[in-house]
């Protein structure tokens, strides 16, 4: 498909404020590194997931290392799509993969601002797709779309899947979504939008064979990764659910989550128990006004089920700001708040956020980090 029939020209505004907010955290993440005597290209490359995806490029699969409490983390519980691509960029340009994974993000971050837009566009017009990059861009944990991470891949496999699920693209859909499920795990939220849709398209009457042709192709990433490991690790089906479980990763419904909430509460730290559950109530609240607003049926299942598995994981609790990250869709109520603002004022606030962005970034890499 050329270019300019994905509206490049259109959506270039909202690409050129991706690329500031991006450039403005790097840059504060510079000057943070150079007082505080840190590599930003460590931070950002080579410390937590990065390593493990690094290594996967490197290496290929089978690395693990065995805590003393007998779990066992094993680097099956990554997806390959990344890795495979930080192999390429590294072939072609003889970049070590951890840098090649930068670079994979960069144009991943770039590919995801893009589709954003065009989903946003497409949903609520142009003014409101530029204003949903931006807020997209310059949330608190915006730093990760400049990492060697998989969410900027996963993000713009998955908006640009359900911009063709949107337009009736099914075939492009069904590959994208695919793509996805090689990423992450959270592939399923979009496989799940596909299949919604196409079920609603066949039910509304539409009888091209394509919607059905984009649904059977939608899982068969996700599929054939689980399958493989289920076959390398002799653990069949549930052989990928035993990987996870060796990281402490579950499904409980939220519970772990509520525990460890009520944990802060009950402590010292009861202001950060008091973060987390605004945090959440946030998040609810900006899903039930994606539902009041009548946003598209697909984009409501996979933003409902992205936040459903972000929320009620059992494990690495201060990830998950980070796994909401793909949940792009609960940025367009804020998004279409400020289009209808005079665009003096809506700079403003997002200047604002991008710069808290910004700093807290640095600050995060600087400290603790992403697990």
């Amino acid at each position: 498909m050329p270019v300019k029939d994905l509206g490049f020209r259109r959506a270039a505004p909202a690409l050129a404020v991706f690329v500031a907010v991006r450039l403005l955290g790097l840059t504060v993440l510079a000057v943070w590194g150079a007082v505080a005597g840190s590599s930003p290209h460590t931070l950002l490359s080579a410390r937590w997931d990065s390593l493990w995806y690094a290594r996967i490029a490197a290496e290929g699969y089978g690395y693990e290392v065995a805590l003393p409490n007998g779990d066992v983390h094993s680097n099956l519980a990554f997806f390959p799509l990344l890795p495979w691509l930080e192999r390429l960029v590294s072939a072609v340009t003889g970049l070590g993969y951890g840098s090649a994974g930068l670079v994979v993000s960069a144009l991943a971050g770039l590919a995801a601002a893009w589709g954003i837009f065009a989903v946003a566009e497409s949903v609520h017009g142009r003014r409101a797709g530029v204003f949903a990059v931006a807020v997209w861009a310059a949330l608190p944990v915006g730093i990760v779309q400049s990492m060697a991470y998989s969410e900027s891949l996963f993000t713009a496999l998955a908006a640009w899947s359900l911009y063709g699920v949107l337009r009736g693209h099914w075939l492009t859909a069904g590959l994208l979504a695919a793509g996805a499920g090689l990423t992450r795990p959270v592939g399923a939220a979009v496989v799940a939008a596909v299949w919604v849709a196409a079920a609603l398209a066949l039910r509304g009457g539409e009888r091209s064979w394509r919607p059905v042709a984009g649904a059977l192709l939608a899982p068969l990433g996700a599929a054939a990764y689980v399958l493989w490991v289920g076959a390398r690790t002799g653990g069949g089906l549930t052989g990928y659910l035993d990987v996870q479980g060796g990281w402490g990763n579950g499904f409980d419904g939220g519970w772990a989550f509520a525990r460890f909430i009520g944990a802060r509460l009950a402590s010292p730290a009861f202001p950060a128990g008091i973060g987390l559950i605004a945090g959440v109530a946030l998040v609810l609240w900006l899903y039930v006004l994606c539902v009041r607003r009548r946003q598209p049926v697909p984009l409501l299942v996979y933003a409902g089920i992205v936040v459903a598995l972000a929320l009620c994981a059992s494990g690495y609790f201060g990830s998950k700001p980070r796994l909401l990250l793909p949940a792009f869709p609960l940025v367009f109520p804020p998004a279409v708040a400020l289009a209808r603002w005079r665009t003096g004022r809506a700079a403003a606030v997002l200047a604002a956020a991008a710069a808290g962005s910004a700093a807290y970034g640095a600050f995060w890499l600087n400290g603790s980090g992403p697990p």
